[in-house]
């Protein structure tokens, strides 16, 4: 008899399915996963490479050039200007700088040997810094020159003393020998530092024995001295680690010089803009600034009329006067609220660029106009550079060498005579 099957048989067992996880066991993207993605590779850029290595290169040829030739241009005057006959006399500057701690090697003596020791120092020292040789004492020692002629005679500049003052010290935080510079030659040719050195250790001992030296002597203040004897030892400890590095200390010593490259970059960026912005926003509260008259007068003083028929000319024009300051105004106050958009920024870049132009040729300063170009350059695309890189490097390569022998053709092998009797004999 056929039927269902009994109640009493169990049947198959059911198979329980698995169930599948709760939708809160699945991790869930945090809002936050972005910006920490973010910060954690910023960071990483920050402290794990140099940014900025050319524009910060630019930086310094450019500053240590226009100091290096303002003094060149002022050696017939440089007694008058910070020698023993400056019309701010010894006693004054001495009650300055004993007053506001100021550094100046200048007051060491009142001899005429010193004073010109240290003036042709400091151009030695300008002409180093721009070819990039031993480029970290370099920047140091160019702030100290700097600092040792303008603390000297503070009345003595057109603007860009100041900004040539203070870039001076910035560039001491900086690494902006990375590029362009004979530092880094000497790095390609050497990457793992295996040949030996002898110029940095003579350098360094010399540098700390004229520090000593000077201590002393009781010509440096304590809060000088012991500035310049850390950064002595600093100098000293980062040329050791490069030849020997100890262990994750050369590590270390490369993230503490990326941030302080860095900060130092930061500095001059934030200088630069506050130039142009209280120069912006000082300009707006003059009635000739806002009536569009202020570039008209300078123009009409002989002081600052090089070429007075030039100058003439173009105040007759009101037209281009009015437009002229407007531009002037709105390109000083814009500036800084241009980096918030890459080409706004190098558009502004050329209009000031223009404008210092127009300030070293017309009104005669070309020392406070190259001083601001070279704080501009912090700011010039990567791209720019890079051009201009390969370009210099294309015209380095087809220059005649020295001593270079000329490439002998074919043509020369099988007829010597033309060789010698060409336009262009092989070299020796």
């Amino acid at each position: 008899m056929t039927g269902s099957p009994s109640q009493g048989t169990p049947g198959p067992a059911a198979v329980p399915r698995p169930r599948s996880p709760a939708s809160s066991a699945r991790p869930r993207p945090s809002r936050l996963a972005a910006p920490r993605a973010l910060l954690r590779t910023a960071v990483a850029r920050v402290t794990g490479s140099t940014l900025g290595t050319r524009q910060l290169a630019a930086v310094r040829i450019g500053v240590a050039a226009t100091w290096g030739g303002y003094l060149l241009r002022e050696w017939p005057h440089r007694a008058e200007l910070y020698g023993p006959g400056s019309a701010w006399g010894w006693d004054l500057a001495r009650q300055l700088v004993d007053g506001n701690g100021a550094f100046t090697a200048l007051l060491w003596s009142r001899g005429e040997v010193w004073f010109t020791f240290v003036y042709v120092l400091a151009l030695l020292v300008s002409f180093l810094l721009v070819l990039g040789w031993r480029t970290r004492t370099m920047s140091v020692l160019f702030a100290l020159t700097v600092l040792s002629l303008q603390n000297r005679s503070v009345f003595v500049g057109d603007g860009g003393d100041n900004l040539i003052h203070l870039l001076a010290l910035y560039l001491c935080l900086t690494r902006c020998g990375q590029v362009w510079s004979l530092d880094a030659r000497r790095r390609a040719r050497d990457p793992e530092g295996v040949r030996p050195d002898r110029v940095g250790p003579w350098l360094w001992a010399s540098l700390g024995a004229a520090l000593l030296s000077a201590r002393l002597s009781d010509r440096l203040t304590p809060g000088w001295t012991l500035t310049l004897a850390a950064t002595w030892a600093a100098l000293g400890a980062w040329w050791f680690l490069e030849r020997h590095p100890l262990g994750e200390t050369r590590a270390l010593a490369n993230v503490l010089g990326n941030l302080l490259h860095h900060a130092g970059s930061l500095i001059i960026m934030a200088e630069t803009c506050l130039v142009y912005a209280t120069a912006g926003w000082y300009k707006i509260q003059g009635s000739r600034w806002q009536d569009g008259t202020a570039v008209y007068y300078p123009l009409e003083l002989d002081s600052f009329s090089p070429w007075p028929a030039l100058s003439h000319a173009l105040a007759a024009h009101g037209t281009l006067i009015t437009l002229l300051t407007y531009a002037t105004v709105f390109a000083q106050v814009a500036f800084p609220f241009s980096l918030l958009n890459r080409r706004a920024k190098n558009v502004l870049i050329i209009v000031l660029a223009a404008e210092h132009l127009g300030i070293a040729v017309l009104l005669g300063l070309p020392f406070f106009s190259l001083a601001m170009l070279a704080a501009d350059a912090v700011f010039l695309p990567t791209g720019l550079l890079r051009a201009v890189e390969r370009g210099a490097g294309r015209v380095t390569r087809r220059a005649p060498r020295y001593g270079a022998r000329r490439p002998v053709r074919t043509a020369d092998r099988e007829a010597p005579g033309r060789a010698e009797t060409g336009s262009v004999s092989a070299a020796p």
